[in-house]
C-alpha cells in the first residue's frame, strides 16, 4: 500500500534525490571550470578569485590550505558523483518502501570519505607547490616527475589490492545486499564503506591530477570517465591490466622525454 499522499507527491519525491545529486554535480563541475578560467587569468575579481588568489601563494600556508581543500572537495564531488549513482540506485531499489531507502544519504557518506581524501590531497598539493614541484598555471609536476607518477599509477593497477577493492565497486546490487544497514544512519554507513573501497581502488588514479595539472578540468574529466568505465565495462582481468600497462608505457615515455 502506498503511503498517504503519495499519489500526489510520489513521482516528485521519487525523483527529488536524483535531481538534487545531479544538480550538485553540475554545480561542482561549473565551479571547477570557473576556477580553471580564473587561474589562467591570474585570479581576476569576484568570489572565485577569493579561492584562486591564495592558491598562488603557497608560502601562506593557512589561506592556501583552506582554498586548496575547498577546490579538492569540490573536485571529488564532481569526479565521483557519476561513480556513486549506480550504487545509490541499488540502495533505493533494495530499500524501497522501508526506512532504509536513502540514496542521497548513501551518496553523502560516500562523498564524505572522498572529501576526506581531498583534504589529504590538498595538503600534498601545498607541500609540492611550496617545494617548487608544481609549475605553470595548471599546477603540474615536471614531466620527469609526472612520468614517475604515471608509472606508479600503472603499477598499482596490477596489484591484488586494486582488484580486491574494484570487486566491491563493480556490483552495486551485490555490495548493497552484502553490506545492507537499515535507517538513515545505515545509509550513511553504507556510503562511507563504499567510499572507502572506492578510495582504495582509485587513490593512485587521483594522484594523476598532479601529472596532468591540479587545476586541469580536462584531466579531471578524463580520470572521472576512466573510473566510471572501470565499473561498467564487462568484467575480466584486462579491466585493470590493460590500463595498467598503458599507464606504465605512457609514464616511461613521459619520463624519458622529460
Amino acid at each position: 500500500m502506498s503511503p498517504p499522499g503519495s499519489a500526489a507527491s510520489g513521482p516528485f519525491l521519487v525523483w527529488l534525490p536524483w535531481i538534487a545529486l545531479v544538480a550538485v554535480a553540475a554545480l561542482a563541475w561549473g565551479t571547477l571550470i570557473a576556477l580553471e578560467g580564473a587561474m589562467g587569468q591570474m585570479g581576476g575579481e569576484g568570489p572565485i578569485a577569493r579561492i584562486v588568489h591564495p592558491m598562488m601563494r603557497p608560502d601562506a600556508a593557512g589561506p592556501y590550505l583552506v582554498a586548496t581543500a575547498l577546490m579538492w572537495v569540490v573536485m571529488m564531488v564532481a569526479m565521483m558523483m557519476p561513480a556513486v549513482l549506480p550504487t545509490a540506485r541499488a540502495v533505493d531499489r533494495v530499500g524501497r518502501g522501508s526506512e532504509g531507502a536513502y540514496p542521497a544519504l548513501f551518496a553523502s557518506g560516500y562523498l564524505g570519505v572522498w572529501s576526506a581524501f581531498g583534504l589529504l590531497a590538498a595538503s600534498l598539493q601545498w607541500a609540492l607547490h611550496r617545494s617548487g614541484w608544481l609549475v605553470g598555471e595548471g599546477l603540474a609536476l615536471a614531466p620527469a616527475v609526472g612520468g614517475g607518477v604515471l608509472v606508479a599509477a600503472g603499477a598499482y593497477q596490477l596489484t591484488p589490492w586494486k582488484d580486491a577493492c574494484l570487486r566491491h565497486c563493480r556490483s552495486p546490487l551485490g555490495f548493497v545486499l552484502e553490506h545492507w544497514r537499515p535507517g538513515a544512519a545505515g545509509a550513511l554507513e553504507m556510503g562511507a564503506r563504499h567510499g572507502a573501497y572506492c578510495v582504495g581502488c582509485c587513490w593512485m588514479l587521483m594522484l594523476l591530477m598532479f601529472a596532468g595539472g591540479a587545476m586541469s578540468v580536462l584531466a579531471m574529466a578524463a580520470i572521472s570517465v576512466f573510473i566510471l568505465l572501470e565499473r561498467v565495462v564487462p568484467e575480466g582481468p584486462w579491466v585493470t591490466r590493460l590500463p595498467g600497462f598503458a599507464l606504465l608505457a605512457l609514464g616511461l615515455v613521459v619520463w624519458v622525454r622529460g
